[in-house]
């Protein structure tokens, strides 16, 4: 009573092994993530424009003496409007700028943060923006913005003093 195994020569019976079938889709996968890092990369850079201009502004860039009534609140009106962060979901709400250049903004991350400082004025053919944040958790974190107007974006950075820490950023017009 015994059973009769076939054998058949000749043709083996392919079988795929899982790690086989993962390393092209891992390989795929990385490549993915590295051309989405260089692409944003380039895009900040972009953004930032010249990558040598690493002056950040200060709350010494806008004392009181220096925001004189000849600000164009005509030049600053574009600037109203809710800006998106998008690599944290932050929001910066302008609300209106006076003459003197100050703005009434909100900040929300994504509960609101008390802005103690907001300030907006033309530095040549610029327009800068400083923000300072005084809020739990935000001791003085300040936000020193440049308008890009060709491509509608606040480029900057971010200064996170409790790290000691200063980040580049981009804000995106929210429709």
């Amino acid at each position: 009573m015994g059973s009769k195994k076939t054998i058949k020569r000749g043709h083996k019976k392919k079988t795929s092994s899982p790690r086989g079938r993962k390393f092209p889709s891992i390989l795929i996968l990385i490549i993915c993530i590295c051309a989405v890092v260089i692409g944003s990369l380039l895009l900040l850079k972009n953004y930032t424009g010249n990558g040598d201009q690493k002056k950040s502004m200060s709350s010494e860039t806008f004392p009181e003496a220096s925001l004189s009534p000849k600000v164009s609140t005509n030049d600053l009106q574009g600037l109203i409007g809710r800006w998106l962060r998008p690599d944290g979901g932050y929001v910066i709400d302008i609300r209106q700028i006076g003459s003197d250049g100050k703005m009434q903004a909100a900040y929300h991350n994504p509960r609101p943060i008390n802005i103690s400082q907001a300030q907006a004025k033309r530095q040549g053919a610029d327009i800068k923006i400083f923000i300072e944040l005084r809020d739990v958790g935000y001791p003085g974190s300040t936000y020193d913005l440049t308008y890009n107007r060709q491509q509608d974006t606040l480029v900057g950075y971010y200064y996170q003093p409790t790290a000691g820490q200063r980040f580049d950023v981009v804000f995106l017009r929210m429709q």
